[in-house]
């Protein structure tokens, strides 16, 4: 109170001195000034917000940052700001001789050099402070665009989340992959951890190339060079016992390969001689493989034994045997994609299999490590077209998170996704989640599922390429990201028809 009375007292003595001089002058009727009557009657309104209001009073600076190409530019800039104030009854100064104190003052974290302060009460302060607006300002937080309402940097890090499980929504066109390569592109830059991503269509592989010995290009194709070995098991693989968790893959193997499902029958005979063939490998030291399996699974005496190794017969001694034997690629890179463009729609499942399963051992030996490993999955919606791999991907999910690794899914077909039960919860329990342009079915089921309101459903309804909403946690964010064309990091990411490395490309699924 001791300043507020200060500048009570200096506001009446002021009067009072004007007042004594009027009366010296013999001046008795004398009218006081209007802005000495103005003075008076702001300063009684001021004490009484602070005595009887639990108003505040402090003190501010606010500094405009123009900026222009031109000086020309920047006078008729600057001459529009002046004259939009004062058709407010706003007096705006123009700093001359103290720009660089004045751009020291406009930074976020700039100290204030301006020294032409005043007093605010905290109610007139409020209406310079965007306090409904929610902000994503981590530390260490990577970039994901601007906030669409108060236009400030939107910096996640999901470490601070409550789990690290991410999707990726948006239709054909909205900006999925882009944003997801720029996601990467900014851990490279910024981290040391590691990255690798499923690729269906061949839309990362120029990414990946570009970044020279940080990363590995695996080409999964029939008849390709690059092999993978779907036994492979590391230590510490699975959630519970190694062995089981094996067998559920091979499961969601076959049931991919074999349209007729897998019967009791089937599971018994998989179980016994997967457990077979690791029992040997540890007296052996040799990594078993499908056609070590084959090979055990033809020597049963039971018919359904033969069933299933002639369903492994296609990825054993058939077009598909980059899967049954010995890796002969290198994983050992900071960055890996899994490109199975060439290996056609119909295989496209199984492809998806083994490769989650050699990131899951991949990430089981980072975790080891004490590493972090970020996996993004795209087309995440085909993992989900039948129980066996429904269920093997439920459970690796999670024991991506439990290992200190961040999946990502990214898929166009949310109505299909919703439809799967494992899916579905996967959706609802996911801390980050990056929404573009939604069609009208997967807004609507959206919408329910992640209560958001028509308002926000606004920003993913015929949204611009790259922009959208984020659930980050309890809070949903709209953002904005336009990154600048012409650059050569535009080149490597875009998937547009005609640009970058697609440049004379009609079209681009």
């Amino acid at each position: 109170m001791g300043e507020n009375s200060e500048i009570t007292s200096k506001s009446y003595l002021s009067l009072s001195n004007w007042q004594r001089r009027q009366n010296r002058n013999n001046n008795f009727s004398a009218m006081i000034p209007y802005d000495m009557e103005l003075q008076r009657r702001e300063t009684k309104e001021f004490l009484s917000d602070l005595t009887t209001r639990d108003q505040r009073m402090t003190l501010c600076v606010i500094t405009i940052l123009l900026s222009a190409d031109t000086k020309e530019q920047l006078d008729a800039d600057t001459e529009t700001v002046l004259s939009i104030g004062r058709n407010r009854m706003c007096q705006i100064g123009v700093l001359r001789y103290q720009q660089i104190e004045g751009l020291a003052t406009a930074l976020p974290l700039g100290p204030p050099r301006i020294g032409a302060v005043r007093t605010l009460t905290t109610e007139s302060l409020a209406v310079f402070m965007p306090f409904k607006v929610q902000e994503i300002m981590d530390s260490g937080g990577i970039y994901f665009g601007e906030n669409a309402i108060s236009g400030n940097l939107i910096l996640c890090n999901k470490e601070k989340l409550l789990n690290q499980s991410s999707f990726l929504l948006g239709v054909p066109g909205s900006g999925k992959s882009f944003n997801a390569k720029e996601q990467i592109t900014f851990l490279l830059l910024n981290t040391e951890d590691d990255i690798l991503i499923c690729d269906p269509e061949g839309e990362y592989v120029p990414l990946a190339e570009a970044m020279g010995d940080l990363s590995a290009v695996i080409r999964v194709a029939a008849g390709g060079k690059d092999r993978l070995n779907a036994m492979y098991m590391v230590e510490g693989y699975g959630e519970n016992d190694p062995i089981v968790v094996k067998s559920e893959f091979i499961m969601s193997l076959i049931e991919k390969i074999d349209r007729g499902g897998v019967g009791p029958q089937h599971k018994s005979v998989i179980d016994r001689c997967i457990a077979q063939v690791y029992r040997d490998a540890r007296e052996t030291g040799m990594m078993p493989t499908l056609s070590t399996l084959r090979e055990k699974l033809l020597v049963q005496p039971e018919r359904e034994a033969h069933e299933v190794a002639l369903s492994l017969e296609l990825y054993t001694t058939g077009s598909l045997d980059i899967f049954g034997k010995q890796s002969n690629v290198d994983l050992d890179r900071r960055m890996v994609v899994f490109d199975i463009h060439s290996l056609g729609e119909q295989l496209k499942t199984a492809g998806l299999l083994v490769i989650t399963d050699t990131m899951l051992n991949r990430v089981t030996l980072n975790w080891r490590k004490g590493k972090r490993t970020h996996v993004f999955i795209d087309e995440f919606h085909v993992v989900f077209e039948n129980e066996f791999s429904a269920q093997f991907f439920s459970s690796a999910w999670r024991q991506f998170r439990k290992r200190n690794a961040y999946p990502t899914a990214i898929t166009q077909n949310v109505d299909y996704l919703l439809d799967s039960p494992q899916a579905r919860s996967m959706l609802s329990n996911s801390e980050f989640i990056v929404m573009l342009n939604q069609a009208e079915p997967d807004r609507e089921r959206l919408a329910s599922l992640l209560s958001i309101s028509p308002e926000q459903m606004s920003y993913i309804t015929n949204a611009e390429p790259g922009c959208g909403l984020i659930k980050y946690g309890g809070s949903l964010v709209p953002f904005i990201n336009r990154f600048p064309k012409g650059t050569k990091l535009y080149d490597l990411m875009t998937t547009r028809p005609g640009e970058g490395m697609f440049a004379g490309m009609t079209s681009f699924k």
